[in-house]
């Protein structure tokens, strides 16, 4: 009678991909050749061979079925169709490249770095703290406890993949598979590292400086090679993106290499013309308002703006005047305000259009009596 694989691994028939790879992989280094000794070898394989059928969704759901998992046998009295024959073709092909090396290269990371304005006008050295993957400092990568180094695999003598002999409608054929004993890496670790698990990396935080270069747009990735996340079994580092986030500033705005900035004046200062000193990222500075300056118009002051990344120099800090009315006028107030208007003629004047109010109902009118 033919043994349980269930039973064999020790979960349940609604077991999970994971608990399956889990169990077996904790079996796997209890009953391996080369490490619990050859009489252990019969084991070994029906683990091995119990994995390889439950591991695998089609294989597991023909042997839920109650049909058999042997490798080449399914329909049409025993012989595979042409979908598993053109499979075997294509299976054999990609087969024989030798082991798969154990360590890979580890992910890329994005993360994002929020700086101010005055980061982004005149660049800046900055930190940025990431948890991630980082090789482990007891093995150094290797996996193996401290002492001891991987064996060659007795399945697969080293060689990361096992022949299988499969029938097809043109016979039997000599197929190549990824090795279940050592998952295709040619050894295996008969004492992992216990502070990784095996796996070569732990996680952990890093603190890492990146210059942030003058000029740089919001939402620009800086691209940081080799600070990435470590890979399992030793791989490489892969990249780090940092994304630059810009702060909003309390009073100035960039627009391009400029900064915009809104002062606001009284009306007689906008009339009279005056001095005011801004607070600018260089440092107090005056800003001069000529007599008769109109709402909305912009006073530039070179090289106070932000710093050029492709070029030499700054832009420039253009200042908006916003001239502001006086509401809540005492009867002193309006009173100087009316003699002024009487001085300037300005007693009833109308909304400068561009045409005289008179003249457009005039030509109205003259438009329908013709």
């Amino acid at each position: 009678m033919n043994e349980d694989y269930y039973e064999i691994l020790g979960v349940s028939r609604d077991a999970g991909a994971d608990e399956i790879k889990k169990a077996y992989r904790k079996l796997s280094r209890k009953y391996h050749p080369d490490i619990a000794g050859v009489e252990h070898e019969e084991t070994f394989k029906k683990i091995s061979v119990a994995y390889e059928t439950l591991s695998n969704p089609q294989k597991r759901q023909t042997y839920d079925m109650g049909g058999s998992t042997n490798a080449g046998f399914g329909g049409m009295g025993g012989f595979g169709g042409f979908g598993d024959l053109f499979e075997t073709f294509f299976s054999a092909a990609g087969a024989g490249s030798g082991p798969v090396p154990r360590g890979r290269r580890g992910q890329d990371i994005l993360t994002a770095l929020e700086v101010n304005l005055e980061t982004i006008a005149f660049g800046s050295r900055e930190e940025v703290t990431i948890n991630t993957a980082v090789r482990c400092p007891t093995c150094d990568g290797s996996c193996a406890k401290p002492g001891t180094s991987p064996r060659t695999c007795s399945a697969c003598h080293g060689a990361g993949t096992v022949r299988q002999v499969q029938r097809s409608l043109l016979g039997e054929i000599m197929t190549q598979a990824p090795c279940s004993a050592c998952g295709g890496y040619g050894t295996i670790i008969p004492e992992p590292c216990e502070e990784c698990s095996g796996e070569g990396r732990v996680h952990s935080k890093r603190t890492i400086a990146v210059d942030v270069p003058a000029g740089i747009e919001h939402g620009t990735r800086i691209r940081m090679s080799g600070q990435g996340e470590a890979g399992p079994g030793g791989g490489g580092y892969g990249d780090l993106y940092i994304e630059i986030r810009e702060k909003p500033h309390p009073v100035f705005r960039r627009q391009g290499d400029d900064l915009v900035a809104d002062l606001y004046v009284p009306m007689t200062s906008a009339a009279l013309g005056t001095t005011i000193s801004l607070e600018t990222l260089d440092g107090a500075h005056d800003i001069e308002i000529q007599p008769g300056t109109q709402p909305g118009q912009e006073v530039k002051v070179e090289g106070l703006g932000v710093g050029r990344i492709r070029r030499r120099g700054r832009g420039d800090l253009r200042v908006r005047v916003n001239v502001e009315v006086p509401t809540g006028l005492t009867g002193a107030q309006r009173e100087l305000l009316e003699q002024l208007a009487k001085v300037r003629g300005e007693e009833t004047v109308e909304a400068k259009t561009g045409f005289s109010q008179q003249g457009f109902f005039s030509n109205l009118k003259e438009k329908f009596s013709k």
